[in-house]
Formats: C-alpha cells, sequence, structure tokens
C-alpha cells in the first residue's frame, strides 16, 4: 500500500471535486451561450466568457465544449447570383492595394439567396469594411436593382458618408446598372468592381453571408418571405452588429468597435484590421 499522508488524500479528492464543480458552471454558461449564438466556436467562446470577467484560457474552453458536444459543425455552401453578361459599363477595382484605416472610407456590397419554403428570397446587404458593421440591407423577393439601390439608400441614410467613399461589389447587372451607379455617383461615391468570376475580391461580404446563413438561416424554419423579414432584422441590427464577437476585430462586436475606435483613433496591434484583411 503506497504511504501517503491522509490530508493529501482528502486535499486531492477536494481538487477534483472543485474542478469537477468549475467545469460544471462553464458547462452550464457555455450552453447559454450556445443557445444565443449556436455557431460560435471554442475561441469566440472563450473571448465572451473573458469578458464575463470568467478565468478560463481556450484549451479549457475546447475540452469541455467537446465533452458536452457543443463545438458546431459549420454546412459550407456556394450559390452565384451574380449575372455580369449586360452591356453596362465596368468599373475598375480599386482596393486591390488598399487598406481601409477607418469608418467610412469602404462599403462593400453583396446580394446571396434565402431559401424559404415557398422559394426563395434575395437580400443585398452593404457592410464598413473596417468594421464589418451593416450599414444597409434590403430584402425582396426578386434579384433586382430596386433592392441594391435600397440598400443604398438605407446605408446612406444611417451613416451619411463623406464623398469620395469606395463603393465596392461585383460586376453583377443590379450593381452595374445605371439607376445604381447614378445614385452611387449621386452621392459622391466612386464605384470599385471585383474582377471577374472572382468572389475573394469581396470577402467581407461573403464572410458575412456565411455567418448569416450558419449561425441564423440554417437553424429557423421559416416558411414564408413576411416571417422572414420579420426575424431578419433581430439578428443583423442586434446580434450581428451589436453582440456577436469578431475575431478580425480583437474579439469585439462591430458597434463596439466602431466605438472604441472613435475614442482610440490609433492602431491597435490586436485590433489592426489592415493586418487581418487586405480591404
Amino acid at each position: 500500500m503506497i504511504r501517503i499522508p491522509r490530508s493529501t488524500y482528502y486535499a486531492r479528492k477536494t481538487s477534483e471535486s472543485a474542478r469537477a464543480k468549475a467545469d460544471a458552471d462553464l458547462r452550464d454558461r457555455l450552453e447559454e451561450l450556445a443557445l444565443s449564438f449556436p455557431r460560435y466556436g471554442y475561441r469566440r467562446m472563450a473571448a465572451q466568457l473573458r469578458r464575463e470577467e470568467w478565468i478560463v484560457n481556450r484549451k479549457r474552453v475546447l475540452r469541455v465544449m467537446r465533452e458536452s458536444d457543443l463545438l458546431c459543425k459549420i454546412r459550407r455552401r456556394f450559390v452565384r447570383t451574380t449575372d455580369s453578361k449586360h452591356n453596362f459599363p465596368i468599373h475598375p477595382n480599386l482596393l486591390l492595394d488598399f487598406r481601409a484605416t477607418a469608418i467610412n472610407q469602404v462599403w462593400v456590397a453583396d446580394i446571396t439567396y434565402i431559401r424559404i419554403l415557398t422559394g426563395f428570397a434575395y437580400l443585398a446587404t452593404i457592410l464598413d469594411a473596417f468594421s464589418r458593421k451593416v450599414v444597409g440591407w434590403a430584402l425582396s423577393r426578386t434579384l433586382t436593382a430596386e433592392m441594391t439601390c435600397a440598400a443604398l439608400n438605407a446605408a446612406y441614410a444611417a451613416r451619411r458618408p463623406p464623398k469620395g467613399l469606395i463603393l465596392h461589389s461585383d460586376r453583377g447587372v443590379q450593381y452595374a446598372c445605371g439607376d445604381h451607379v447614378a445614385l452611387a455617383e449621386g452621392y459622391g461615391m466612386q464605384i470599385s468592381m471585383s474582377r471577374k468570376g472572382n468572389p475573394y475580391d469581396n470577402p467581407i461580404a461573403e464572410s458575412f453571408f456565411k455567418t448569416l446563413k450558419t449561425e441564423e438561416v440554417y437553424l429557423m424554419d421559416v416558411g414564408t418571405f413576411e416571417e422572414l423579414s420579420s426575424r431578419l432584422p433581430e439578428y443583423i441590427e442586434v446580434v450581428y452588429n451589436t453582440k456577436r464577437l469578431h475575431s478580425s476585430l480583437g474579439y469585439l462586436p462591430p458597434a463596439e468597435f466602431e466605438a472604441y475606435k472613435i475614442f482610440n483613433p490609433q492602431p491597435q496591434p490586436h485590433l489592426s484590421v489592415g493586418e487581418s484583411c487586405p480591404i
């Protein structure tokens, strides 16, 4: 029989019990967070917990999430919504060697489809390239220029950016058509377009659509366009813009990142957007 002091034996048992209780408390909080952010991975979970003043590291969060089957399994999908076979002028890509260093320098626009039981809906969004915040969006039953113009009008009304802002999109007819170009130029914006057949020229918009679908659309059972219209604002305006943590923003939500930058305009190493994305 191994001779160890009785106090050592009970101390070890007490430590194991305390660790088990701490893991149980952590598991409870992770399960609560998973209800609000079902597609958060262990890195974002750890960042959120530290914001709540938990003393945890990523390895522990990963272990508890794995044991509790809380690790998300992201489905990747790609559907082409761009029709670039048109006779409208194509504008050059102004972002190939450009890095946004402040809000309202570059907006990125794109369209995605959302499947509902009765068919399809189309979502046009505009994001600020520096903060990743959705600044304007519009939902439509059809893939039209009216939708992209509505999103641009909403973004301009919300932000009132200075003249010279770069508005970047793909070459689709909804962005290249006369109505949309005239609207953008009327607001004093410079128009920029991706290279032909290259979705990676607009990674911020593509990333947002992936997040939207994996964290919201794929998880909700939407039957009608009206139901989708009633549910999207909550996710975009509240969850995504003000609550969801972004690794490229130093694990801050877009709205909080913008507020931080207003009072701390100098770039910080761990919050450098230019280092995390070429735009």
